[in-house]
């Protein structure tokens, strides 16, 4: 009798979940699903079965890993997705179901930075100041509201998609545009618009660093969110690591296994 296929959840919307999704269609004895956050209105076909939206909580996904008999799940979320990690730690452990979460290193300041690091998107609003500014504004479309309080300023916005309705801010420019950007194309922008300082969330990877880069090309100050506190659970920074990890290693043998593959 052939062995059983693992069925792997993996819970994505992160450049990192679509190179696992991609992965994980090429491995054997893998069953995988990837299930997209609802955010991004068009998101990039994967080669396996997707959903999209959430599960109601960590009762639907309790419901859901049970309903589909899940085997493993990896959290390849934004890393700010904090409330979807935190379901997703609860729901494993009342499940017993194994789970690694696949997390992108955050960005560090270098030499020629000008970081001003803060713990919550109020202490970046605080952060910006008074004096009106051009601010090139790289949280996303989810967070605008804790700027309007701040309506003196111009913000610059690049989203994913065009919004279909008039956004928060009275001083605005959208820009869509989906990643990954380069270091020419942003700093180009920023000059365009005048931009003084730049806000961004420390997401990591490779995808949206090129806004910082630009932003030391050009001496400007960068308001840096540090990341929410997730429940404790293993993390591994590779897809190559993940895939050590579903073929039974442990995690540190699955993140050696990554480094020493150099991905």
């Amino acid at each position: 009798m052939a062995a059983r296929r693992q069925k792997i959840l993996v819970l994505g919307g992160t450049t990192e979940a679509r190179r696992l999704a991609e992965a994980l269609a090429k491995a054997p004895g893998i069953d995988a699903v990837l299930s997209y956050a609802g955010r991004t209105e068009n998101p990039i076909a994967v080669p396996v079965p997707w959903r999209v939206g959430g599960f109601g909580g960590v009762p639907g996904l309790i419901d859901y890993l049970r309903a589909e008999t899940i085997d493993r799940v990896v959290d390849a979320t934004h890393p700010f997705a904090a409330q979807m990690s935190g379901n997703a730690v609860a729901a494993c452990a009342a499940t017993k179901t194994p789970l690694v979460a696949l997390e992108r290193a955050p960005w560090r300041p270098e030499k020629g930075d000008h970081w001003i690091e803060v713990d919550t998107l109020e202490d970046a609003v605080a952060a910006v100041g008074e004096a009106p500014r051009r601010v090139f504004l790289g949280i996303g479309r989810l967070h605008l509201d804790a700027f309007v309080q701040k309506p003196q300023h111009h913000y610059l916005i690049r989203l994913v998609d065009a919004p279909r309705e008039n956004l928060p801010l009275p001083n605005v420019a959208v820009v869509v545009a989906r990643g990954p950007f380069d270091v020419d194309g942003d700093r180009a922008l920023m000059q365009q618009h005048g931009s003084e300082l730049v806000v961004s969330k420390n997401a990591g990877g490779t995808a949206a660093v090129a806004k910082l880069l630009a932003a030391r090309d050009l001496g400007l100050p960068v308001v840096m969110v540090r990341r929410p506190k997730i429940p404790q659970r293993p993390t591994v920074e590779t897809v190559a690591a993940v895939l050590a990890w579903l073929a039974g290693g442990g995690v540190h043998d699955a993140a050696s296994a990554g480094a020493e593959r150099g991905v």
